[in-house]
């Protein structure tokens, strides 16, 4: 049976998992509605019931670790300047407690007796994250550390006494501080010489100890854990694969952490004082999210794969079967109907072997769609996309490739694309596609979002004779304009990876999209948010003009209450269905 794009489109999925504080029920954000809310389910299983009731997007959902308030953070139409919210559970009452509309709040966390709230927030000037501290439910924010650049809180002391901050230089190099409430001294845990990050600091109930991921002593994100006196680090992985997320249990009884694998989760379990235990057995996918009951007894987690959509799973400690707690629809369309990847390697330019996931139909000499990841600093992993399934289940391939510049294959490989090296990246697609000719597909479409959507336009102007379509969504088509315009708060960290306006003004304006549109032989369409404080919507509106202007085809969708990305079920089921009909009129279903 043939599915239409909606059936897909309305395939949900449940994230973000946290306890409430008598370990009874677990929230998870869904967004059945549409948009996503705040749910929770009994821990046994059982009839879910929702939690906030917003026609805008709910980012973020906890319980503070007594009481029966709940934590949310939300914006508006896609502008990314989060407010944090306070729900009284027993009255239904919300209270906004930032009102500071203009600025961002990114929620760090509770205070051991679960009065106090730790956040980062750009309410001094727009631009630098300083540390607040605000009692619950009225307190007003108290800033404890004013300082420049881009941090989050990342964990509160158990004795209360201090918080661990990162501060964030770039997308691949930052630091931790040691931030003391008493005195109001940061003091820097992870000195280093050039770049290294660290991810998911976790204080140990005794305070001596901080477990985390990061590389900088290799190539690759390890499990290691820092001695805050002496500032040294001992490591529990090997320099082999990417650990992505850590976590303790609050009693300090167990280490969780996901190691990255070709980009499925490994799940590796540790004793709190770091000694290996047996890793328990989880299905197949990629998962992260990790939240443990306040008895320590329970992880939940998100698991998703290329064949199942993401819900909540619980899995007993130690050794305890896997089961899932929530069971978000597939909207009808029964699961044997999605399709798993196979991974390849393709050669390019240089000799390298470029990782790609490619998913295939069953007809024979299908046409493919490259669909080219954001970031740069990210990766195609092989979890559950409706948009992927349902192009194949329509008789598509799907290849998508880790370019160099991809994060999951060590930090060498994610230099590959820095700066002057940009244009390397935009030639593995082009190699990807001579590859993808050459095994007998011919007709082939780029589609990318965000810094994928860059790449759409890099390929359809350096390499125009090799692409039949390109769909550029959300996608930066000028890259002088876009570190212009560009939130200010986020300037510093993609000049790290793009260049600085200063001293290379004159390279970004040269491999610049928009100064080559002239080139582009391929039908394009564009999709953008006229929110987007990420990339504005100015980048979109100068390729359509230019192509237009030109005498190209172009076709041009704007949502007004969207911004970085789709966000609401509304939109994605204008826009997708236009994807298709514009991929299906040029390439031919």
């Amino acid at each position: 049976m043939r599915y239409g794009f909606g059936r897909f489109l309305k395939i949900r999925g449940a994230y973000g998992a946290g306890w409430s504080p008598d370990g009874r029920r677990v929230t998870f954000i869904t967004s059945i509605t549409g948009v996503p809310q705040a749910w929770e389910v009994p821990e046994g299983g059982g009839w879910p019931e929702q939690l906030t009731f917003h026609e805008e997007r709910v980012g973020r959902a906890e319980y503070p670790p007594v009481g029966e308030r709940l934590l949310y953070s939300m914006d508006t139409g896609g502008n990314e300047r989060m407010q944090l919210f306070l729900l009284d559970r027993r009255t239904g009452i919300e209270r906004n407690l930032t009102r500071r509309p203009d600025a961002i709040h990114q929620f760090g966390a509770f205070s051991p007796e679960g009065e106090r709230i730790a956040y980062t927030a750009t309410r001094r000037n727009g631009t630098d994250f300083d540390v607040y501290v605000q009692r619950l439910p009225d307190g007003e924010p108290e800033v404890v550390w004013e300082t420049e650049g881009y941090h989050e809180v990342a964990g509160w002391a158990p004795d209360g006494s201090f918080l661990l901050v990162l501060r964030h230089r770039s997308n691949m190099d930052g630091d931790l501080y040691r931030l003391d409430l008493r005195s109001g001294q940061a003091v820097l845990l992870t000195p280093h010489e050039g770049e290294a990050r660290f991810l998911s600091p976790r204080i140990t109930p005794d305070g001596r100890s901080i477990f985390l991921a990061t590389d900088r002593d290799g190539d690759f994100l390890r499990l290691g854990r820092l001695d805050p006196s002496t500032l040294e680090i001992s490591y529990l992985t090997p320099d082999d694969h990417d650990v992505e997320s850590v976590e303790l249990s609050r009693d300090g009884r167990y280490l969780v952490a996901a190691r990255n694998v070709e980009g499925y989760s490994d799940l590796l379990l540790f004793s709190g004082e770091g000694r290996r235990m047996p890793d328990p057995q989880v299905p197949e996918g990629v998962f992260g999210g990790f939240a443990f009951s306040p008895d320590s007894r329970r992880l939940a987690f998100t698991l998703t794969g290329p064949d199942r959509n993401p819900d909540i799973w619980l899995l007993e400690l130690p050794d305890g079967e896997p089961r899932r707690l929530t069971r978000s629809t597939t909207a009808g369309i029964p699961r044997d109907t999605f399709r798993r990847p196979r991974l390849v390697r393709y050669p390019t330019f240089d000799g390298r072997k470029i990782p790609a996931f490619l998913y295939e139909p069953e007809r024979e000499r299908p046409p493919v769609i490259v669909d080219v990841h954001g970031g740069p600093e990210a990766q195609e992993r092989p979890d559950f996309n409706p948009v992927t399934q349902y192009f194949v289940h329509r008789g598509y391939a799907v290849f998508a490739p880790n370019v160099r510049g991809s994060t999951g294959y060590g930090k060498a490989y994610t230099h590959l694309d820095d700066v002057r090296r940009r244009m390397d990246s935009v030639k593995d697609l082009a190699y990807a596609a001579r590859w993808l000719r050459g095994n007998g597909y011919e007709r082939i479409a780029v589609m990318g979002g965000s810094y994928g959507g860059f790449m759409v336009l890099a390929a359809l102007t350096e390499y125009p004779d090799l692409w039949s379509a390109g769909v550029d969504i959300v996608g930066i088509a000028n890259l002088v304009t876009f570190l212009e315009n560009t939130g200010s708060y986020r300037r510093a960290l993609r000049e790290a990876e793009y260049g600085s306006l200063e001293r290379d003004r004159e390279f970004l304006r040269s491999i610049s999209p928009i100064h080559k549109a002239g080139r582009i032989k391929a039908p394009l369409m564009v999709i953008h948010g006229k929110n987007d404080p990420r990339v504005p919507v100015g980048e979109a509106e100068q390729i359509v003009e230019r192509v237009r202007a030109n005498g190209g085809a172009v076709e041009y969708l704007l949502y007004e209450d969207e911004g970085h990305g789709l966000a609401k079920l509304k939109n994605r089921l204008d826009a997708y269905p236009k994807i298709a009909a514009f991929l299906d009129e040029h390439l031919g279903p």
